[in-house]
């Protein structure tokens, strides 16, 4: 049985920063398990933010490039919005599946996707689909246990730990509540919506499929002020990618896991340099 602390760093390494949700028309598209509103006229970019987040993630971005269309997805149960179908069973899986559908539903012809964190597992999983134009990944890995130091095989069974000690325990629901509480963005997240998320990227590993992966991708990570410590990310990003050919891996720091936030120039720049000519 792993020990309380262990599961809080756990929980605390997988939760992802986010902001307010924008306000935005609906896109004429009906979903128990995500959302999508449209800002902005032009090439059609789709924009998944990651676990606890809400798509006001993604103002600062949105505020700072023009000539695109953007579709922001929210996953029921994150930031304030109902569970609904996302309240019980697998997670990842299933909102990959109705992003599909959206980007069917909306006729969009291959778009750019851009994806943090749990956010990132969802688009490189569209992309496998055949469904993106070019592909960004932001601060995530292809084997989801990989971010806090773990594998598949060995992250499941904390995994699963993980939820039944977040959702099943006083002691662990009051401790993901503060975490969600200082969390702008994430107020109003559904803990057993969290906890399916976490098993679920805890047991995803693309790595094995990237060679596969067609559309021009991007992998944009996070790295700190420490030049020895930056290097080993790199090294681990290197790796977990070298299975994509032409992929392009950009650090930006110094930064924590919201990069966007961290290092918002730099990142709309990277951004903006991704999607010219697209």
């Amino acid at each position: 049985m792993m020990n309380r602390r262990t599961l809080m760093r756990a929980a605390a390494a997988l939760l992802a920063g986010g902001v307010l949700a924008p306000k935005a028309w609906a896109a004429p598209f009906a979903s128990r398990r995500i959302a999508v509103t449209t800002r902005g006229a032009g090439r059609d970019v789709v924009l998944i933010a990651g676990l606890a987040s809400g798509p006001g993630l993604w103002n600062g971005v949105v505020g700072a490039l023009s000539g695109y269309r953007w579709h922001l997805v929210h996953v029921r149960g994150f930031a304030g919005l109902a569970a609904d179908a996302n309240a019980s069973g697998p997670l990842v899986q299933p909102v990959a599946d109705e992003i599909a559908r959206y980007i069917a539903a909306a006729a969009l012809d291959r778009p750019a996707i851009v994806g943090h964190s749990m956010g990132g597992t969802l688009a490189m999983m569209l992309g496998l689909k055949g469904l993106s134009g070019r592909l960004m990944v932001v601060d995530m890995l292809p084997e989801g246990a990989a971010m806090i130091g773990g594998t598949a095989q060995g992250m499941g069974f904390l995994a699963d730990q993980l939820g039944q000690y977040l959702t099943g325990t006083k002691a662990g629901r009051a401790y993901l509540a503060q975490m969600l509480a200082d969390m702008p963005g994430a107020r109003g997240s559904d803990p057993d919506v969290i906890a399916n998320a976490l098993r679920d990227l805890a047991n995803v590993d693309l790595g094995p499929q990237l060679a596969r992966l067609a559309a021009p991708m991007e992998v944009v990570y996070a790295v700190g002020s420490d030049r020895a410590q930056a290097g080993e990310i790199g090294r681990t990003f290197r790796t977990a990618y070298a299975a994509k050919r032409d992929v392009r891996l950009v650090p930006i720091g110094p930064s924590g896991h919201v990069v966007m936030a961290d290092q918002p120039a730099r990142f709309n720049a990277v951004l903006g340099d991704f999607l010219k000519g697209f």
